[in-house]
C-alpha cells in the first residue's frame, strides 16, 4: 500500500506538471541555488504569448520583492514538440545572498517558482557531504557481498580471487564495473575508476574548503576505499578485472568476474583496456600514492600497481580492445594515466608517453571543432564522459612546460569549447542543454540527446553525467586557456556550464531535481539487492530523447515504464562523480 501511494504521488506530480503547463505558466529553476557572481537564469514556460513582460525575485521569508527585470523573447524548441513557448528570466546581476522564489504576475494572479538560494560556493558547500554519503552507502560491504566477493570465480575458470570492496554501480544494479559497455568500443563509460579519481581530485583541489566543511576525512576515506578495490582487481598478470557481475540474481553466489556483451551475455574477456577503465584506474592509483595514507595497501603498492598496469597495457592494450583498435577513449584515458604517472615520478619516460597520447588526442580534432572517435568520420559523442577529452588535456597542462606542447593542447581545448557553444546555440535552446554531433545511419547530424540506435544495440539513458562532464570541461578548459582575457567568450562558457548544472537541479521541462533529496521534486525511490537503493546525494539518469526515436530526437521522461523506467530514474555512480568535479571546479579560483 505504501509503495502504491508513492507511485500515485509521483504520477500525480507528473500529471499536474503536464496539465498545468497548458493552463498556467510554470517557472523552471535550479532548485538548490547559485553563487552570487554566477549566471542565474530561470525559464518561464507558457502555452502562448505571456501578457506580462516582467518577473520578480521575492524573498521567500519576508515575501518582499527584491529584484525585477524584463523577461526574454519567446522561444520554442521545435524538436521537443511540447507545445510551449519558453521565456528566459535572467537575474545574473542580482547577487545578494538569501533564499528566494521567482514570481510572475498574470491577470492579477501570482505564479511562483520552487525555492532556491544564493550563497558563495553553495553547490559544493551544500552537496559534497551528501555525495560522499551516497558513495559510502553504495559500498559493496554487506555480509553477503563481502563473502561472495572474497572468493570470486573468474568466468569459465575454476580460479578464485579476492575482489571485495568497491561500489555498487547503480540504485538498481549491485554489480561492480570498471566499464560495462566495452563490446560497443565507442561508448565505454568510466565507472568505478572515475569515481575514485573524482574523489581524489576534489580532495587535492579544494582541501581548505573541505576541511572547513568537516568533510575532507570522509571524502579521503572513500577515495582510499576505491583505490583498495582497484588494487584487488589488479591481477597477477598485471591487467585489471573489468566486471563483477551479479546477473541481477538475489543469490550472491551467482556473482562472477566477467566480460560483458549486450543483453547480459557474459564472457571471459574480463581484461580491461585503457578505455575499459584501466586508464583511469592507473591515474587514480598513481595520484593517491602521493598521499602517504595507507589503506589495505601502502602508497608504494599503489604506485607500483599503476606502473605495472601501464607497462602491461603498452604491450597488450589492443588485445583487450574488443575490435583490436585503439580509439579516442583509449587516447584520453591513457593520457590521464601517463600524466598522473609523470606528475608523481617526474620520469622522462612518462613525459614522452603523456605527450604521445596528447598528440593522438589532438590529431583527432576536426576543423569543425568536434573530435573524431576513430579513423573515419564518426564524431565523438558520449553519454557520460563527453567532457573527459578536455579534462584530460587540462590535467596534462598542469605538468607540461614546453611552450609548443602547451600551445598545441590549448588550441585543441579552445576549438572544442567553441564547438560546444556553437552546436548548443545553433537552434533555439532556452534551457541551454548541451547539444552534440553524431553519426546516425551514415549521416552526421546534431541533436539534443544521444541516438538511441547506437553501437551498444540497446543502451540509452538520461545524460546527467554527460552534462556535468561538459560543465567541468567548460570551467576547467576555460581556465586553462585564460578566457578571462576575452570576457565575451568567458561569459558564454560560464553560462553554458551553469545551465548544465541547473538542468540537473530542476531547471528542465519536467521540473525534476535529479539530485536525490534536494529541491522540491525528485524521482521515486528505487530499491536494489542487499539493502542498496536510492540514496541522498545520488543523481538519477535524467531526461532522454523520445522513446522509439532512433536518432534521439524529441524529449521523454518516465517514472513508470514496465521495468524500463531505469533509463530515466535510476541513480548511477558516474553522475555524481562528474557533478562533484563540476562543483569542485566552480570553487577553485
Amino acid at each position: 500500500m505504501l509503495k502504491f501511494r508513492k507511485q500515485l504521488k509521483y504520477a500525480l506530480i507528473v500529471l499536474f506538471l503536464s496539465v498545468t503547463a497548458y493552463s498556467s505558466p510554470i517557472i523552471y529553476v535550479n532548485q538548490v541555488g547559485f553563487d552570487p557572481k554566477s549566471p542565474k537564469i530561470a525559464i518561464i514556460g507558457y502555452e502562448g504569448k505571456l501578457p506580462s513582460t516582467t518577473f520578480a525575485i521575492v524573498d521567500s521569508e519576508s515575501g518582499k520583492t527584491v529584484f525585477t527585470s524584463k523577461i526574454g523573447n519567446a522561444e520554442s524548441v521545435e524538436d521537443w514538440k511540447l507545445g510551449k513557448l519558453y521565456y528566459k528570466a535572467d537575474f545574473s546581476s542580482f547577487q545578494k545572498p538569501g533564499n528566494y522564489k521567482i514570481s510572475v504576475k498574470i491577470e492579477d494572479q501570482n505564479y511562483t517558482s520552487a525555492r532556491f538560494s544564493i550563497e558563495e560556493n553553495i553547490l559544493a558547500k551544500r552537496t559534497i557531504s551528501s555525495i560522499v554519503h551516497y558513495y559510502n552507502k553504495q559500498r559493496a560491504n554487506t555480509t553477503e557481498e563481502l563473502q561472495a566477493d572474497k572468493n570470486m570465480l573468474l568466468f569459465g575458470s575454476s580460479k578464485k580471487v579476492d575482489v571485495h570492496g568497491g561500489w555498487c554501480d547503480a540504485s538498481g544494479d549491485v554489480s561492480k564495473y570498471f566499464s560495462h559497455l566495452a563490446y560497443a568500443n565507442f561508448v565505454s563509460p568510466q565507472q568505478t575508476p572515475l569515481v575514485t579519481w573524482s574523489l581524489i581530485n576534489t580532495s587535492e583541489t579544494i582541501p581548505k574548503q573541505l576541511t572547513q566543511w568537516k568533510i575532507k576525512d570522509s571524502l579521503d576515506n572513500e577515495a582510499i576505499w576505491g583505490a583498495d578495490y582497484m588494487m584487488r582487481c589488479l591481477s597477477d598478470e598485471d591487467y585489471f578485472y573489468m566486471i563483477v557481475f551479479s546477473y541481477f540474481d538475489k543469490n550472491p553466489a551467482a556473482r562472477r568476474i566477467v566480460g560483458l556483451h549486450a543483453n547480459s551475455v557474459t564472457t571471459d574477456e574480463y581484461q580491461s583496456a585503457f578505455r575499459e577503465g584501466a586508464g583511469m584506474a592507473i591515474a587514480s592509483l598513481a595520484r593517491i600514492s602521493q598521499w602517504n595514507k595507507n589503506g589495505d595497501f601502502t602508497s608504494k603498492q599503489y604506485l607500483d600497481g599503476a606502473k605495472r598496469a601501464y607497462a602491461h597495457l603498452l604491450i597488450n592494450n589492443t588485445k583487450y580492445d574488443d575490435d583490436g583498435k585503439e580509439n579516442i577513449i583509449d587516447d584520453y584515458c591513457a593520457l590521464m594515466a601517463s600524466t598522473e604517472l609523470w606528475i608523481v615520478t617526474n620520469d622522462n619516460f612518462y613525459k614522452e608517453e603523456a605527450r604521445k597520447w596528447a598528440h593522438k588526442l589532438e590529431n583527432r580534432m576536426t576543423d569543425k571543432g568536434w573530435f573524431r572517435s576513430n579513423g573515419g568520420n564518426r564524431p565523438f559523442w558520449h553519454a557520460a564522459d563527453a567532457g573527459l577529452p578536455i579534462v584530460a588535456l587540462t590535467r596534462y597542462l598542469k605538468k607540461e612546460t614546453d611552450s609548443k606542447e602547451i600551445a598545441l593542447a590549448k588550441n585543441v581545448i579552445e576549438k572544442a569549447l567553441e564547438y560546444n557553444l556553437a552546436v548548443t546555440n545553433n537552434v533555439p535552446n532556452p534551457f541551454g542543454y548541451a547539444r552534440q554531433s553524431f553519426l546516425f545511419k551514415d549521416k552526421i547530424q546534431d541533436g539534443f540527446f544521444i541516438p538511441h540506435e547506437n553501437e551498444t544495440g540497446w543502451w540509452w539513458q538520461g545524460e546527467n553525467a554527460r552534462l556535468a562532464s561538459l560543465a567541468t570541461a567548460a570551467i576547467e578548459g576555460g581556465k586553462s586557456i585564460s578566457l578571462q582575457k576575452n570576457s565575451k567568450i568567458k561569459k558564454s562558457i560560464d553560462l553554458y556550464a551553469s545551465q548544465q548544472l541547473s538542468w540537473i537541479l530542476g531547471c528542465n521541462p519536467y521540473s525534476m531535481c535529479f539530485l536525490y533529496q534536494f529541491g522540491e521534486y525528485n524521482v521515486p525511490y528505487m530499491h536494489s539487492n542487499y539493502g542498496h537503493g536510492s540514496e541522498k546525494g545520488g543523481i538519477s539518469n535524467g531526461i532522454t530523447g523520445k522513446d522509439e526515436n532512433g536518432d534521439g530526437s524529441g524529449i521523454d521522461f518516465k517514472i513508470e515504464d514496465k521495468g524500463n523506467e531505469w533509463r530515466w530514474t535510476e541513480q548511477w555512480i558516474p553522475h555524481s562523480a562528474w557533478f562533484l568535479q563540476a562543483i569542485t571546479a566552480m570553487v577553485k579560483p
